[in-house]
This record gives C-alpha cells, sequence and structure tokens, in this order.
C-alpha cells in the first residue's frame, strides 16, 4: 500500500513538473512571437504555391488537397516544434536539474508545448487549404483526433531530436533532417485518414497507427530523457 501512494505521489510529481515546463516554454513563445507568427505564412504560401506548380487542374487539386496539406504541416512543423527546443539552453538545462525538474518531465513539457503549438499551426492552416484546394469535406470529423494524434507524434520527435543536437553548430539544420524521414507514418496515416473518410471507408486502422507511433516515440523519449539530457549537456 504504501508503495502504491509513493508511485502515485512521484507520478502526480511529474506531471506538475511537465505541467509547468509547458507553461514556462508557452509563456517564452507568447512574448518572442518567433514560431507561429513567422511559421504559419510560410506555410500559407507554400500551399499557395502548390497549386501555380501542378496547374490549374481542379480534380488533381482536390484529389490531392490533403496529401498537400500534410505535407505543409509536417515539414513546416518540423520548424515549429525543433523552434520550441531552441530556448532550452544548457544553462536552463542546468537550471531545471537544480530544482531538481525531472528529464521525463522536462522532455514530456516539452512535448505538450510543442503540441499544443502544432494544434494552433494545423487549425490555421486548414481554412487555407480548403479554400485552396475544395477538398471536399465529407469525413470532416475524422480530423478531430487526427489533428492532435499529428501533432503529439510530431513534438515527440522534435523535441528528442532536438535535445539530440542540443550545442551543436548545425543544430538548425541536423534536428529538421532527424524528424523528416521519423515523421513518414504521420505523413502516411493523415493522408489515409482524409482519404478513407472522404470515400466513405472507416480510417479506425490509420488513427490506430497514429496512436502507436505517438505511443512509442514518447516511450523512447521518455525512457532516453536522462541519458540523451546528460549527453546534450
Amino acid at each position: 500500500m504504501r508503495l502504491e501512494r509513493m508511485a502515485a505521489g512521484g507520478a502526480r510529481v511529474l506531471v506538475r513538473q511537465a505541467l509547468e515546463v509547458a507553461a514556462k516554454d508557452l509563456r517564452v513563445e507568447v512574448r518572442s512571437g518567433e514560431a507561429l507568427p513567422v511559421i504559419v505564412p510560410f506555410g500559407a504560401a507554400a500551399l499557395l504555391l502548390l497549386p501555380i506548380a501542378v496547374g490549374a487542374d481542379l480534380p488533381l487539386l482536390r484529389q490531392a488537397g490533403w496529401g498537400m496539406f500534410w505535407v505543409v504541416v509536417l515539414l513546416f512543423g518540423t520548424l515549429v516544434t525543433v523552434r520550441g527546443t531552441a530556448v532550452d539552453d544548457p544553462a536552463q538545462r542546468d537550471l531545471l536539474a537544480l530544482l531538481g525538474v525531472d528529464p521525463a518531465a522536462r522532455f514530456a513539457g516539452q512535448t505538450l508545448a510543442s503540441a499544443l503549438l502544432l494544434v494552433a499551426f494545423q487549425l490555421l492552416l486548414v481554412p487555407v487549404a480548403v479554400a485552396l484546394y475544395d477538398p471536399g469535406l465529407a469525413g470532416w470529423w475524422w480530423l478531430g483526433p487526427t489533428v492532435p494524434l499529428v501533432a503529439v507524434g510530431l513534438a515527440a520527435l522534435g523535441t528528442l531530436a532536438g535535445t539530440l543536437t542540443a550545442g551543436l553548430p548545425a543544430r538548425g539544420t541536423l534536428a529538421p533532417l532527424l524528424v523528416v524521414p521519423l515523421s513518414v507514418p504521420l505523413l502516411l496515416a493523415g493522408t489515409q485518414v482524409a482519404v478513407g473518410a472522404a470515400s466513405g471507408r472507416s480510417p479506425v486502422v490509420w488513427l490506430l497507427l497514429l496512436l502507436v507511433v505517438d505511443l512509442v516515440v514518447l516511450a523512447a523519449g521518455v525512457l532516453a530523457a536522462g541519458s540523451v539530457g546528460e549527453t546534450a549537456r
């Protein structure tokens, strides 16, 4: 019974620390305004330029609309989540360590903050994609679970990559290069959810794939948080 209470108390401490880290990162982003106000316009511009490259083939644009949306979300969303870990410099990591913040809680908090930014990023781009591509909104409610699942997976990948490359001179290049190949399952599943919903097929299998990817990356990040953090210092 005592062990159960101790475990429950430890879990509450980890959750509280993770929420505090997430709140700190979000406050920094609100003050600096360097992620969403800068990257969202570039994402919208990419959605605007892609039809120019493809041509004015409206049936093709409708068919490929959601796929192009998810490509832009993953490419530019990677910059959002990597930018979220850029404020975590060695001085801040040392301060959090002195305050007794668990490395797993730091990873979870940074992932949560990045995921919230990515959800906002996706929601801001959805109207742009609908206006430009007219992809059809059949089964649009499946975006409800897809958006946060993609955000959590991409945020966890970006946080882990940002921690691994912390302190390296080419961090801004290396971190996205680590994230983009690993995010292919998120791209595939996000696109297939939209395609399946539009054609009347159940996209539950693809949502389960997103969930599995999220759980695997989160588990890997939490388990490796301590050793990765020590390597990055």
